[in-house]
C-alpha cells in the first residue's frame, strides 16, 4: 500500500465489519492508541471526554464520522450510559497516578470502574475490557495497587465477562517514564532507583487492546502486558542519560522524609508534581502473574526500550549533539577506532 493512500483506504477494507466501540479515557496516553487502531479499522468509535481541548487530535484518526465526542462525567449516571448504549465493546483506560482536589484514587479506580460497568451490563454490550495495573493487589502498600484491585473485583462482579489487562509501565511519546528521566526538574528519589520492572512500548499494549476486541477467546480472561527485558529505574536513567549526552542528577531522600512532603505539595500545588503514593511505588518490584495471559496469546511480540530511546529522546538533546546518531551506534563506532591484535604466542 501506498503511503500516500493515508489511512481512509485503509479503514474502507474493514467497514462491513467494524465495531462500535466506547474508550473511556480516550483522551490520556494509552488512549489515543487505541483509538487510532480502532478507528483505523474501520470501527466507529466513541469518544467520552471531560475537557473539549484534549480531544481534538483524536478526529484526525478515523474517517469522517467514525470518531464520535460525547461530552461525560464520570459521576453521572445517565451519561456514562448514553456514550455505551450504541457499542458493542468498551474500554475503561480511566486512571489516575495521583489523588487531586476533585477525584481521589478510590473515586477514580474502584466507584468510577463500577458506574461504566453497571452501565455495560445494563446495556449488556457484548464485550468490557478493563484496563488495571501491573501490580495489581488488594494487600500492597501502595493505595494506587491496591484501588487498582478493587476496581478488578468491582468489574467482574457486575460483568463476569471482562476481560481485564494490567500493563507494566509504559514509554511512548507521551510517557511518564523516559521524559521524566530526562527532565532536569526530575531530582529527587527515596529508593536510589533501585525499583525494577520490565517496560513495554505503549503501540504495543494499543495494538493488544484493539486484538482483544476481535479475539472473543479474551473474554473473561486476565492479560499481563509487558516488556521483553527488565530493568531497573537506575539502568533506564544510565540509558536516558547516554541518549541525550547529559548527567541528569538524582538526589536520593529516606522515604520518612519524602512521602510527607510529597503529600503536602500536591495538596498546595495544582499541577502534576509528586504524590506520596509515587514514592511508595518506587519499593515495590513488579510481579507477574504466572496464571495470567500475555502479549504471547494475541499474536504480539513486544519491543525492547533500549531500542527506541533515540526515537523518544531525541528533542532533549542540546543543539551541539542534536545530529549525532543513537548512542548504540556511535559506541559501534567507538569500537572500529581502535584495532584489537589477539596474541597467540
Amino acid at each position: 500500500m501506498s503511503q500516500l493512500q493515508g489511512r481512509g483506504d485503509l479503514s474502507s477494507e474493514y467497514r462491513a465489519v467494524g465495531h462500535t466501540a466506547t474508550v473511556f479515557g480516550a483522551t490520556g496516553f494509552l488512549g489515543r492508541y487505541v483509538v487510532s487502531r480502532l478507528a483505523g479499522k474501520g470501527c466507529t468509535v466513541v469518544v467520552p471526554f471531560r475537557e473539549e481541548m484534549t480531544k481534538r487530535h483524536l478526529k484526525l484518526t478515523g474517517d469522517l464520522g467514525r470518531v464520535v465526542m460525547m461530552e461525560y462525567d464520570l459521576r453521572n449516571t445517565p451519561s456514562l450510559e448514553e456514550s455505551v448504549r450504541h457499542s458493542d465493546v468498551v474500554y475503561n483506560l480511566v486512571g489516575r497516578d495521583y489523588p487531586t482536589k476533585n477525584f481521589d484514587l478510590e473515586d477514580v479506580h474502584v466507584e468510577g470502574a463500577e458506574r461504566i460497568a453497571e452501565a455495560v451490563a445494563k446495556y449488556d454490550v457484548d464485550r468490557f475490557i478493563h484496563v488495571s495495573s501491573y501490580n495489581a493487589n488488594k494487600n500492597s502498600p501502595s493505595e494506587f495497587f491496591r484501588t487498582k484491585a478493587r476496581g478488578e473485583e468491582v468489574v467482574r462482579s457486575i460483568f463476569p465477562e471482562t476481560t481485564i489487562v494490567r500493563p507494566a509501565p509504559m514509554f511512548g511519546f507521551e510517557d511518564r517514564l523516559l521524559h521524566k528521566l530526562a527532565r532536569v526538574s526530575n531530582v529527587f528519589t527515596a529508593n536510589w532507583m533501585q525499583e525494577r520492572f520490565w517496560p513495554v512500548h505503549v503501540i504495543d499494549v494499543g495494538k493488544a487492546l484493539a486484538e482483544m476486541a476481535e479475539d472473543d477467546s479474551s473474554a473473561s480472561q486476565t492479560y499481563e502486558l509487558y516488556g521483553p527485558k527488565n530493568y531497573s529505574m537506575a539502568e533506564i536513567s544510565e540509558l536516558v542519560d547516554r541518549e541525550i549526552v547529559k548527567k541528569r542528577r538524582h538526589l536520593n531522600v529516606p522515604k520518612i522524609l519524602l512521602k510527607p512532603m510529597a503529600n503536602l505539595i500536591n495538596k498546595a500545588i495544582w499541577w502534576k508534581t509528586m504524590s506520596g503514593d509515587e514514592i511508595e511505588r518506587e519499593f515495590i518490584d513488579q510481579i507477574i502473574d504466572p496464571h495470567a495471559k500475555t502479549f504471547k496469546d494475541l499474536g504480539v511480540e513486544p519491543a525492547d526500550l533500549a531500542n527506541f530511546t533515540f526515537y523518544y529522546l531525541q528533542g532533549y538533546r542540546s543543539s551541539s549533539y542534536y545530529d549525532l546518531p543513537p548512542a548504540t551506534e556511535r559506541e559501534k563506532r567507538e569500537e572500529r577506532k581502535y584495532l584489537h591484535v589477539i596474541d597467540d604466542q
